[in-house]
């Protein structure tokens, strides 16, 4: 059994009570939510090692959402929904779920 958090990707509409969401940019979404947001930004570095990207976006947002429901700051959710605005933003929380260890420890695709 796998205890982590599952990250699925899919419409708005798909959200239920136990439902927490991951948002890129500055989409509307409804109120009462657990809700952390992300935006990717450009680096210097095209091919965002570690010297010039420490933590990404999105697994900092992945991390302050597990933080707020540790602290009872947000209402307890069961899995994380992932509303990226583009191919771009799917292949980050693509990458945060694979390739950060925190996250990896704590949330999968679900």
């Amino acid at each position: 059994m796998d205890g982590r958090i599952p990250v699925r990707f899919g419409a708005l509409e798909t959200a239920t009570d136990a439902t927490a969401l991951l948002v890129e940019g500055k989409r509307m979404v409804p109120e009462g939510r657990a809700v952390a947001r992300f935006a990717l930004t450009p680096t210097g570095h095209v091919f965002d090692c570690a010297c010039c990207l420490p933590r990404g976006a999105v697994g900092l947002a992945l991390t302050r959402l597990f933080q707020a429901r540790a602290r009872g700051e947000v209402g307890f959710f069961r899995e994380v929904l992932a509303l990226p605005l583009g191919p771009a933003g799917e292949a980050a929380v693509r990458a945060a779920l694979e390739e950060d260890v925190f996250v990896a420890a704590r949330f999968r695709t679900g």
